[in-house]
């Protein structure tokens, strides 16, 4: 049985040059369209409906009692309030939520408010990630948000007063121009407000990207030193205010780590619906087509929403479960890096892996060079 599910609203009011997540600009003509596909979707997987590969296997997995649920985006919240509760009914209406442990929906502060909180609230989403990114307005202004600082604060407040008790706040630090002192403002003002989860990642040039394209000129050059500092600057003050470091870019306090994130990290079976959004299932992995209008029309005319699907080797399975394990608190199990023995013990010699309730975890040394330990095992 599958329990966690992904749903992906592309829309936002802004393109950002950084992002490079499947995303268009929102067309209100489109949207109610866009959440009755939504709807059929799910209605097709919903009871036992869900294939390995959609369509094309008679194996049958049901997803009528999720225990996650994720909205991502683009930006869920750039919905009306209309829509939203049409989407939300729906879902209530077509699912089990008896088991329902954590339903989470990422908000951009340009697009929250206090109605649209309660309509939130009141169909049961129970975590807010919120894409602040920046307190600096001037950082904020270049990575294309449509919010201000003051606008962040705002919307946090009023997420707050509306009762949610398990806030994320999105950061990113490596920017084009970000000196140290503006990211230790913002992690100052962070844990000021005593969000439950912190997320900070460090900025990467994804290809297809305006952001991209100015790296590649030279406009924008990366420092691996500078990124280094940020991320060890994170770590020690989101530490000290007592987040625990449970994954190379997310903090939580005692209690609020990310179940939904922790069932993608561990390996488990996990349905995408929505335009782009990935399924994988079993040794199954598949990809809806990347294109809203598109999707729209196969559901309509009742075509597959899959683009494309491959089978996973246990290679593949293996690989995965080392580079994703490798980042969590947890580290990864000693018998996935039994072939590699020459490896760790040479990182446990420099002083970044060690070994931990049977398994080996990243140092806080190791943590800042996560990635090319990772590719030492894969």
């Amino acid at each position: 049985m599958i329990r966690h599910l992904y749903v992906h609203i592309p829309f936002c009011a802004r393109i950002c040059p950084y992002c490079a997540f499947y995303k268009d600009l929102l067309d209100r003509s489109q949207t109610r369209r866009f959440c009755d596909a939504i709807l059929r979707e799910l209605e097709q997987h919903q009871g036992g409906a869900i294939s390995r590969s959609p369509r094309r296997t008679g194996e049958h997995r049901s997803l009528s009692v999720p225990s996650t649920i994720y909205f991502g985006g683009g930006t869920p919240t750039a919905l009306n309030m209309a829509q939203l509760e049409f989407l939300l009914r729906g879902f209530h209406e077509r699912l089990d939520l008896s088991e329902l442990v954590e339903w989470t929906i990422e908000a951009n502060p340009g697009s929250v408010s206090a109605r649209k909180a309660a309509v939130l609230k009141k169909f049961g989403i129970n975590r807010i990630s919120l894409g602040v990114q920046s307190w600096d307005d001037q950082l904020l202004k270049l990575l294309g948000r449509e919010h201000n600082a003051r606008q962040a604060e705002e919307s946090f407040s009023t997420l707050r007063a509306a009762g949610f008790t398990n806030i994320n706040v999105d950061l990113m630090f490596g920017l084009p121009g970000q000196t140290i002192d503006q990211w230790r403002l913002t992690l100052d003002k962070t844990i000021a407000l005593e969000p439950d989860h912190v997320s900070a990642y460090c900025l990467t040039y994804e290809e297809d990207t305006e952001f991209f394209m100015r790296h590649a000129s030279g406009e924008f050059p990366q420092d691996p030193d500078a990124d280094t500092e940020f991320f060890e600057l994170a770590m020690s003050m989101l530490e000290t205010a007592g987040y625990e470091h449970y994954e190379i870019s997310n903090y939580a306090r005692p209690g609020f780590a990310s179940v939904h994130n922790r069932a993608y990290w561990l390996g488990k079976d996990y349905l995408g619906i929505g335009p782009s959004a990935v399924s994988t299932v079993g040794v199954r992995r598949w990809q809806n087509v990347c294109d809203y209008r598109s999707y729209i029309e196969r559901l309509v005319s009742g075509e597959s929403t899959c683009a494309s699907s491959e089978n996973l080797t246990d290679e593949m399975k293996r690989t995965e479960r080392i580079a994703l394990s490798l980042r969590t608190g947890d580290g990864v199990r000693a018998s996935d890096l039994k072939p590699f023995a020459q490896q760790t013990n040479e990182f446990i010699a420099l002083g970044l892996l060690q070994k931990s309730n049977g398994n080996f975890v990243l140092t806080r040394k190791g943590k800042a060079v996560a990635d090319s330990i990772a590719e030492a095992f894969l």
